[in-house]
């Protein structure tokens, strides 16, 4: 680092040329950024805006934003140290018990051996500094994941033995979670967003209010510039089905997303896998950058380049969770020189390094003495050294020292108390939400045919009901065909409320990255897709109530109309929480398909009409009252049916349904007069028998009142939707056990 004494230094590596920045002038075509030959200590992009023109009418210049210190400034003579020591950690493996003969032992003995314990990191020990990357190398199983998950507190506390402390200090998970950022292996990112809308959301997720708009899109720039995205600035993210920009983009894309806070300590799991050498080189460029603005960078890489290896400060080789290696590349000869493997001359020191832990590997007593050997190395390089590079500053000072000069960690104000100067969150809830809200429109805009399709689907059952009950009449049979039309209906609205499971099980990963470091809160997100649902909501309610009601024939005129419209939006609300709750719950398409048909068929099945509540056992009644369908089910007969005027059986059509159904209208009225004179009660052809109420008491619909229905509906939807927030917060932790 250059603001460390050059006494204090490793070995000197070859300084990187001019050459290894490619970047993108206005012209879109890459060409070399030129920097001065002396060495430079790059600023925080806060540092960057301090002369931003608040004025909305300043223009905003796209050129590429030279990062080194202008003025000459000084370096930080206090950097921040994050040491890790003995971190140890290991998981229970069930054994595959296969077919044991018996050889006298008990049964209690042959369980007690069938779970073994696999140590993963075994005894780790390191320290990463300010403007410096570090590096974790090792072949696949190694542990290098699990390593950088640990410093990054993605391990259960219970779990993980060892220390990690900052500054000295140890390091609480909360403080990690709002200074430090975390950039996973796969590029989680929406596809339809372009490249400048992706960091100018994480922009106004991760920065405080406080900074105005003008300042975050200029922030925004220079991060466009740092990563060298100008060229593909305006092109969106893409997928399978959407071109859009390359892999080495998109790996940047998601570092930006990341650093757009400038975070303190900077993670990253395996950034440059499966990108080719230019593209790979880029990244790790811009992470070298990002590390000299005042950053500490740890990652993990399989197997760097020559270019890449000049890039880096601190190595870490891994073998089976044990450490073969802890220094600098420059070391890296020396060290195998002196194990009594020198590396070859020309021949790269890392590939050399991976090769000969892998063979030793093989042999049967692996790497151990590559183990033993490294722990005797470092005990003798520390004797020459006679000190560790410490901070002479405590935690908080140097958190309100980086504050001071300019870097914004999530919100954080200079401010004496180190818990109040970060705030867990760098804005309010309700600027969560439109943000959130925002995003998710943006995307649904980008994507129509998603909705298209569903309003089709309904307005096509719309339109096969309303041409299959055509004008029903009052007849009894008009009763039964009013009854499998509201029986159907309703549970359609149920069904084609599960085309959201895939919508939260496409961002699930997103939103556990975005919530793992505090971008935005749980709550804020339940909230804000609830709300964005109601407008959709509203349009699908309509289109089906205005295609039925009328064609079908149903009673109670204009206010009918809409208590049947609100039944049907409630019907959509509530279906709609309950398939997001599951798509919070299970983890795959598929199988959350299978669950909502599997469950909304047992909600049909309860709900009253197969069978009525007077007649389903005991036993079952409790799903009677839980069924979904059983509510607006009994709303819209009610709405239909609760006119005590209105007859639906008169006279001869007693005979209806029956094998008498079919006999001359004038034996039917004799046999009426036959039976007013058993029951002394006078029947003719046109006497109403059978009323609406009469019908409800039939169906069991006697309970609830319509309103109370309706409520009932609304109330279950809130419910659900509180469900999912639990489920989010239970399921999304992030952590290993």
């Amino acid at each position: 680092m250059s603001f460390v004494g050059d006494s204090m230094k490793s070995p000197a590596k070859p300084m990187t040329t001019d050459d290894d920045l490619p970047l993108f002038n206005n012209s879109k075509q890459m060409e070399v950024q030129k920097y001065p030959k002396k060495p430079t200590v790059s600023p925080t992009l806060a540092e960057l805006l301090m002369h931003v023109d608040d004025a909305q009418n300043s223009p905003v210049d796209h050129r590429v934003v030279e990062l080194g210190y202008g003025c000459g400034a000084l370096p930080s003579s206090n950097p921040f140290v994050l040491s890790f020591n003995n971190l140890t950690y290991s998981v229970k493996v069930r054994k595959k018990m296969g077919l044991i003969p018996f050889c006298g032992k008990k049964g209690d003995e042959i369980d007690a051996n069938a779970v073994n314990t696999k140590v993963l990191l075994n005894e780790i020990s390191g320290e990463a500094r300010e403007g410096e990357i570090m590096a974790v190398l090792g072949a696949s199983g190694s542990g290098k994941s699990t390593l950088i998950d640990a410093l990054a507190n993605r391990i259960d506390k219970d779990s993980l033995k060892g220390t990690l402390t900052l500054n000295g200090e140890v390091l609480e998970s909360r403080l990690l979670r709002v200074i430090s950022a975390y950039v996973m292996q796969d590029d989680l990112l929406f596809p339809m967003l372009t490249v400048e809308e992706t960091l100018m959301f994480s922009a106004e997720f991760r920065l405080p209010r406080s900074l105005s708009k003008t300042k975050k899109k200029a922030r925004v720039q220079a991060l466009i510039d740092q990563l060298g995205l100008r060229s593909a600035a305006k092109t969106v993210i893409g997928d399978e089905g959407h071109r859009g920009v390359s892999g080495g983009e998109r790996r940047r894309v998601s570092i930006g997303i990341d650093i757009i806070h400038d975070p303190i300590v900077l993670f990253l799991d395996e950034p440059t896998s499966g990108l080719d050498s230019t593209s790979a080189f880029m990244v790790v460029k811009v992470l070298q950058r990002i590390a000299q603005s005042g950053s500490i960078v740890i990652m993990s890489i399989h197997q760097p380049s020559y270019r890449i290896l000049n890039l880096l400060d601190r190595l870490i080789f891994l073998s089976h969770g044990n450490t073969v290696y802890g220094g600098s590349p420059e070391m890296l000869p020396s060290f195998f020189s002196e194990f009594g493997h020198p590396i070859p001359d020309n021949e790269n020191k890392t590939e050399f390094a991976l090769d000969l832990i892998r063979e030793l590997e093989e042999t049967p007593g692996g790497t151990k003495g590559l183990v033993e050997f490294n722990k005797s190395w470092q005990a003798r390089k520390n004797q020459r050294n006679g000190f560790s590079m410490k901070s002479n500053l405590s935690l908080k000072d140097a958190i309100s020292a980086s504050i001071s000069k300019g870097k914004l960690v999530s919100g954080a104000t200079n401010d004496s108390n180190l818990t109040s100067s970060v705030p867990t969150f760098a804005n309010p809830l309700w600027i969560e939400m439109i943000v959130i809200a925002k995003r998710s429109m943006l995307n649904s805009r980008r994507t129509p045919e998603l909705f298209g399709i569903r309003l089709g689907a309904v307005v096509v059952t719309g339109i096969i009901l309303a041409t299959m009950f055509w004008k029903l009449d009052n007849s009894p049979k008009g009763v039964q065909e009013r009854l499998g039309f509201f029986a159907f209906a309703m549970s359609t609205t149920f069904y084609t409320c599960a085309e959201a499971i895939p919508v939260f099980l496409q961002e699930r990963y997103i939103f556990m990255r975005e919530t793992a470091y505090n971008a935005y809160r749980r709550s804020s997100y339940v909230l804000a897709h609830s709300l964005i649902s109601i407008p959709s909501l509203i349009i699908l309610s309509m289109a089906f109530a205005a295609i039925t009601f009328w064609a079908v024939g149903l009673a109670g005129g204009l206010s009918g109309f809409f208590f049947f419209f609100f039944t049907i939006l409630a019907s959509f609300w509530a279906g709609n929480s309950f398939v997001t709750f599951l798509s919070g719950v299970v983890s795959h398409v598929m199988l959350g398909f299978t669950v909502v048909v599997a469950i909304l068929a047992y909600f049909l099945l309860f709900s009253g009409f197969f069978i009525s509540r007077d007649r389903i056992p005991v036993y079952w009644i409790w799903f009677h009252y839980i069924s979904l369908v059983k509510y607006p089910y009994e709303a819209v007969l009610q709405n239909e049916f609760d006119d005590p005027t209105k007859c639906f059986v008169r006279g001869v059509q007693l005979f209806d349904n029956t094998p008498l159904g079919s006999v001359p209208s004038s034996l039917k009225l004799r046999l009426l007069q036959s039976m007013s004179g058993v029951l002394g009660v006078n029947i003719t052809g046109s006497t109403c028998v059978t009323t609406g109420k009469d019908l409800l008491v039939q169906q069991g619909v006697t309970d609830i009142s319509k309103w109370n229905c309706l409520w009932i509906i609304i109330a279950w939807g809130f419910f659900f939707r509180i469900l999912f927030y639990f489920a989010l917060l239970l399921g999304s932790k992030n952590k290993r056990k």
